[in-house]
């Protein structure tokens, strides 16, 4: 039987400046139609703050291929 390895992602907090580990399971992928609208969040385990950082394509390949929730949103245009 093969072990699996849980993925594990280094993250910071803008506001607390706390730097941690976070499981593919703590963070959220947003997928929108620019690169203003892709992003990937996550709560900061420190001081609970919701953190939002842009995802560029080399990050929503590697948070998407490890699992994370991902969410598609569409246009209304």
């Amino acid at each position: 039987m093969r072990r699996v390895v849980p993925v594990v992602f280094k993250a910071a907090c803008p506001d607390c400046r706390g730097r941690f580990e976070l499981a593919a399971n703590a963070l959220r992928l947003a997928i929108g139609g620019s690169s203003r609208t892709t992003f990937y969040s996550f709560t900061c385990p420190g001081c609970g703050t919701a953190v939002r950082k842009p995802a560029g394509e080399r990050i929503v390949q590697l948070l998407s291929g490890a699992g994370v929730r991902t969410l598609r949103l569409h246009s209304t245009v």
